[in-house]
């Protein structure tokens, strides 16, 4: 069963606007400097493993890749060490980009 939801850019951008999510961006460091959704968190395996330890697990967590699919993967991650409100972007920060034209 999975533990997280998958959102639209639309429906991210109105969890980001309603509930302050944590954000984490799993693309990698280089394409993370050349442009990533504001607020965000590059992810690297620090990161990760301190958020697993230390965060909060009821705050809201969006994450997003390329397009969609890594950010999947990492979203049941999080949902299996009890993360409860997960959500990886559909489409990534490519769909994320195309719509506000960057």
């Amino acid at each position: 069963m999975k533990n997280f939801k998958t959102l639209t850019v639309a429906e991210s951008e109105a969890l980001i606007a309603e509930q302050q999510p944590m954000i984490l961006d799993c693309r990698d460091l280089k394409d993370y400097k050349a442009g990533h959704i504001d607020n965000a968190m590059h992810v690297h395996e620090q990161l990760r493993d301190t958020l697993i330890r230390k965060a909060d697990k009821s705050k809201p967590m969006l994450i997003y890749c390329y397009y969609g699919h890594a950010s999947e993967h990492m979203a049941e991650m999080f949902g299996d060490f009890g993360f409860q409100q997960v959500y990886s972007m559909a489409g990534g920060y490519a769909d994320w980009k195309e719509q506000h034209k960057l």
